[in-house]
């Protein structure tokens, strides 16, 4: 029996990609629409008057007026909001501030006004409803859908409601859509992440799940505790299950294992949010990449990423960026971020429309799991570690291992030692311990068992020296990274016999 929701689903699905398609269509004319208002709305905002937005009418008058800034450089201005002070950043107070992992001192607070609320929750609704005017696929709207967040508890300060974004946009889940959601608001609220799944999985096991939703390290935990207590692929166990929706991290090192723990192939849909905004998501089943949202109270800017660092870096629009170019992502916000680096780094796999897909950060970092573990706290746990043993170290470089011939995943570093410790396991403890401490997402995906504690390979003397001279990046300004996302230089170092 087709129900009411299915069938008032195609409809409004044509009518919402019709919406779609008026600012799609005209994507510079629709910026140049966001950035003029973005300007009028803040020009009596401190921040508005400190950078004269009484006179800036282009786009190189804002260049002129408003340098990019990272968070800490921003700081000032979001702790005097966080103080209770009113039209700092945007006019009034924020509705909310999502709470992140810091990458310098600690927490970041990014502010959520009532005008960039409504795109954090339209984005992922036109997602689906984009994938249902697609295929015509409306099945899975009647069962049970899955979204594995944050608790959607929240602090209050000076009248502004603190969270995690997945815990606060709990909160805005449409009526029409309650009875089908799941986890229950009270297991939601739960902290500890090994509970919160075993009440997941009570709470799911008996019912028609349909759709998935979550970050692929922990959806893929949660999958695998499932096959552990039923001994029957997802597939079979949720035989209705025909949509997993993801973001956070690159799903394709994770497809293969997906499909094995599931049985069969699901259709799939990516998308873009993070606390600064929800950027993009995936419009099609046929082209890559996502649809940049262009009409969300967002402009963008972007500088390539090559020349970021340069003194005389080039902020371009939409107008003049080239697909295949790797670009450092600049946004101005109806939230009150203006000209902010969030870190990340895109291209455009289409200009028509305007489709993105994430490259990674413009700094060296990990996060094939969702850790966000960065060249600062990989440096300091290294440096406790040889502070506390009579170890000795040449060079040291930190890989994930996502797919281990047996147990959990890990970060595997690689470590030239001149002197080797006395133990490397106490070692390797002094190491994980220190990452987990300054680090709370390593920290949560130890404890929910979603990684293993990190592994050590020793590399032979000079071995880094022989790998840079292979890349002909031996000496001068040269250095080996830290940290990658992925295992280019650790299987260049197997390759080369490099490991003792």
């Amino acid at each position: 029996m087709i129900s009411l929701k299915s069938t008032l689903a195609k409809p409004y699905s044509k009518k919402v990609f019709k919406d779609i398609q008026k600012w799609a269509q005209n994507p510079i004319k629709t910026q140049t629409k966001v950035f003029k208002k973005l300007i009028k709305e803040a020009k009596s905002t401190k921040f508005g008057e400190d950078h004269d937005f009484k006179d800036i009418k282009t786009h190189q008058d804002f260049v002129d007026r408003v340098p990019i800034r990272e968070y800490e450089e921003l700081k000032p201005y979001i702790l005097t909001v966080l103080n209770g002070k009113e039209n700092i950043l945007w006019k009034g107070k924020p509705l909310y501030f999502a709470k992140t992992s810091g990458t310098t001192s600690g927490a970041k607070y990014i502010p959520i006004t009532k005008e960039s609320m409504p795109s954090h929750i339209d984005a992922a609704r036109n997602a689906i409803l984009l994938y249902i005017n697609e295929t015509g696929k409306t099945k899975f709207i009647d069962g049970k859908m899955i979204f594995l967040q944050g608790s959607p508890e929240l602090e209050k300060k000076n009248g502004i409601n603190i969270g995690r974004l997945s815990g606060i946009a709990a909160h805005y889940v449409p009526k029409y859509l309650q009875k089908n959601r799941l986890p229950s608001w009270e297991t939601n609220c739960i902290n500890d992440w090994e509970t919160k799944v075993e009440e997941i999985i009570k709470e799911t096991l008996p019912e028609n799940m349909t759709v998935i939703s979550g970050i692929p390290s922990w959806v893929q935990m949660y999958f695998e505790k499932i096959i552990l207590q039923t001994n029957k692929p997802i597939g079979e166990v949720f035989e209705n299950f025909t949509l997993f929706i993801y973001g956070g991290v690159n799903y394709e090192p994770y497809r293969a294992k997906f499909e094995n723990l599931i049985g069969r192939k699901v259709d799939s849909i990516e998308l873009y949010p993070a606390s600064e905004g929800f950027f993009a998501f995936q419009d099609t089943q046929l082209e890559k990449g996502m649809l940049l949202q262009l009409n969300s109270g967002i402009f963008y800017e972007f500088v390539k990423a090559d020349e970021f660092f340069n003194q005389n870096r080039e902020r371009i629009t939409l107008e003049e960026i080239q697909i295949g170019v790797n670009y450092v992502m600049i946004i101005s916000t109806n939230a009150g971020l203006w000209a902010y680096n969030i870190g990340d780094t895109i291209e455009f796999t289409s200009t028509n429309p305007y489709r993105i897909i994430v490259t990674g950060r413009i700094k060296h970092f990990i996060s094939a799991f969702g850790e966000h573990v960065i060249g600062k706290e990989v440096d300091h746990a290294i440096k406790e570690a040889l502070e506390n043993s009579n170890a000795q170290m040449t060079e040291f470089t930190v890989a994930p291992q996502i797919n281990p011939d047996s147990g959990l995943p890990y970060h595997e570093w690689f470590i030239e030692f001149s002197k080797e410790p006395e133990s490397l396991d106490d070692f390797a403890s002094i190491i994980d311990k220190s990452l987990q401490n300054q680090n709370s997402y390593y920290y949560d995906l130890i404890k929910g068992k979603i990684l293993q504690t990190l592994k050590i390979t020793k590399v032979v003397k000079d071995g880094f020296n022989q790998y840079m001279k292979t890349e002909g990046k031996l000496g001068g300004q040269n250095k080996i990274p830290h940290l990658t996302n992925d295992r280019t230089i650790a299987n260049a170092l197997y390759k080369l016999k490099m490991i003792k």
